[in-house]
C-alpha cells in the first residue's frame, strides 16, 4: 500500500512477451439499509509479473458500478508526482542520513546504500521521510517488482469512461508523510532499514496472499513492517481509513454505487474499511 507514491516515480518496463497471471483478489459487495450499494476491491501497487483481473465477479462489479474511487487518480502522471515529491521533500540542507539513523541501523544502512549504489550524500537535501521512501523503493526495485503491473492501474483502465474520484491524490498522500514529526520520520527510516533483509520474502507473501484473495494472510501482514509502529499505523492506516469512510458515506447517500479500489491492507482487520462499514450498519458480502 505505501510504495505507490515512489513506485510511480521509477516504474520499470517488463518484456512484452511475458504472460499474464490470473489474479483473484478479495472483492466485496456493500449493501446499505436504504438500497445503497458499492464494491470494495483490494489492490496491490507493484508486482513482478503482468496480471489479469478478469473474473465473473470482477466483470459484474465493473459493469454495474457507477464510477470508481481510488487513492490517487493520476497514477500514470509520473512527472507531476515527481514534482510534488520534490516540492514537499526538498530542504536546503539536511544532516547525513547516517546521522538520522539510530546507532544500531547505521551499519545496515551503509550496506544498503553500497548494494544499491546510492551515494551517501544523495539525501543531503531531502527530508527524512522522503529518504526513507526513496530507499524503500530502491530495495523494492531490486526484487523485480514493477508498478506498471499494479492492479490499481488495471482497474483504472477497466473503468475508463466512468466517473473517477480520488480519496487523496498524490499531493495529499505525500503530505501525510511530510507532516510526520521528525521522530516518526526516523522511525519510518528505521522500519525500512530493518525490513530490508526480509523485503523480498515479505513482498512475495503479500503478493501471494493478494493474488489468491487470502484475507487471513493479509490480516496477519496488517501489523508488520511500518504498521507495527503504533504512531505510524495510526497516521498511515487508521486515520486515513476513517477519513475515507467520511468521504464514501455521502457518495452512497447521493445514490452513487462506486467500485472502491484501494490498497489491500486498508480493507482487512478491525480498522479496515470492511469492518468500519459493517459497524455503520452495512452488509458487506465477499464475492471472491
Amino acid at each position: 500500500m505505501f510504495n505507490k507514491f515512489i513506485a510511480a516515480l521509477l516504474a520499470l518496463l517488463l518484456a512484452a512477451c511475458q504472460q499474464s497471471e490470473d489474479a483473484r483478489p478479495a472483492l466485496w459487495q456493500v449493501d446499505g439499509p436504504n438500497g445503497e450499494r458499492a464494491w470494495l476491491l483490494g489492490t496491490i501497487h507493484a508486482l513482478p509479473m503482468p496480471i489479469s483481473l478478469d473474473s465473473p465477479a470482477f466483470d459484474r462489479a465493473i459493469t454495474q458500478a457507477s464510477g470508481l474511487v481510488v487513492e490517487v487518480a493520476a497514477l500514470e502522471d509520473d512527472k507531476r508526482t515527481a514534482l510534488i515529491f520534490h516540492k514537499l521533500s526538498a530542504v536546503a540542507s539536511a544532516p547525513p542520513l547516517a546521522d538520522r539513523a539510530s546507532a544500531a541501523d547505521r551499519a545496515p544502512l551503509a550496506r544498503l546504500l553500497a548494494e544499491a549504489k546510492i551515494p551517501p550524500d544523495r539525501f543531503s537535501q531531502m527530508d527524512t521521510w522522503a529518504a526513507a521512501l526513496a530507499l524503500g523503493q530502491a530495495i523494492s526495485a531490486r526484487s523485480g517488482d514493477d508498478s506498471g503491473n499494479g492492479a490499481d492501474r488495471l482497474v483504472l483502465k477497466a473503468m475508463r469512461g466512468k466517473p473517477l474520484t480520488e480519496f487523496e491524490g498524490a499531493e495529499r498522500q505525500l503530505a501525510i508523510f511530510d507532516a510526520l514529526p521528525e521522530a516518526e520520520q526516523r522511525d519510518l527510516l528505521s522500519a525500512v532499514i530493518r525490513s530490508a533483509p526480509d523485503a523480498r520474502a515479505d513482498n512475495q507473501h503479500l503478493q501471494q496472499a493478494w493474488l489468491s484473495g487470502d484475507v487471513a494472510a493479509l490480516e496477519a501482514l496488517d501489523r508488520q513492517g511500518l504498521l507495527a509502529d503504533p504512531e505510524l499505523r495510526e497516521t498511515l492506516l487508521v486515520s486515513r481509513n476513517s477519513a475515507w469512510i467520511a468521504q464514501l458515506l455521502p457518495m452512497l447517500q447521493r445514490g452513487e454505487q462506486p467500485l472502491v479500489a484501494v490498497g489491500a491492507l486498508h480493507l482487512v482487520g478491525k480498522d479496515g474499511l470492511v469492518a468500519l462499514l459493517q459497524a455503520k450498519g452495512f452488509k458487506v458480502s465477499r464475492l471472491q
